[in-house]
């Protein structure tokens, strides 16, 4: 599916706004002490003319044939592209934490880091994470890398998604 650049963009966006849009797909999980698992995954990204994107990212366990079957988990936020290339991006979570992640933009490709992470007092010991997202033969991948639970930075979750 071919992109179109939509009318009123603001100008600060355009080097994002390949993500424009809504993105489906599936991933995997693993981590230490968990079992490794499959997810569905719908991803939004829109903007209403001012210089930041609003993100919307839900997931959801599936069944053998991919079938949603139960929510796990959601995260919203706003992405703030820079005019130097860089990004900031600050995410809120249901499980309890928000981060403020920054990075930089080169072409297709967006590299981030937690700068802080901020948790209720129920929440997981999540510390840190590294995120890549990246337009690959016109679909988004993307993989989060996170340290908690006294592990360190690692590997955690990947995916692969199309364009709706």
């Amino acid at each position: 599916m071919a992109f179109e650049i939509p009318q009123g963009l603001h100008p600060s966006l355009l080097g994002v706004a390949w993500l424009l849009g809504r993105w489906e797909g599936t991933g995997k999980g693993h981590y230490p002490g968990t079992a490794d698992f499959d997810f569905g995954q719908q991803i939004d990204f829109a903007h209403n003319g001012g210089d930041y994107l609003h993100y919307l990212s839900q997931t959801f366990e599936v069944d053998e044939q991919g079938l949603a079957v139960r929510p796990l988990s959601m995260e919203t936020g706003f992405w703030r592209p820079k005019p130097d290339g860089a990004v900031e991006v600050v995410m809120c979570h249901p499980d309890g934490y928000s981060e403020v992640w920054y990075g930089h933009l080169t072409g297709a490709r967006i590299e981030l880091a937690t700068d802080a992470v901020v948790r209720t007092a129920s929440a997981d010991d999540y510390a840190a994470g590294q995120r890549l997202y990246g337009n690959v033969e016109g679909d988004l991948l993307w993989t989060l890398d996170k340290a908690a639970g006294g592990f360190p930075l690692q590997s955690y979750l990947w995916a692969r998604l199309r364009r709706a």
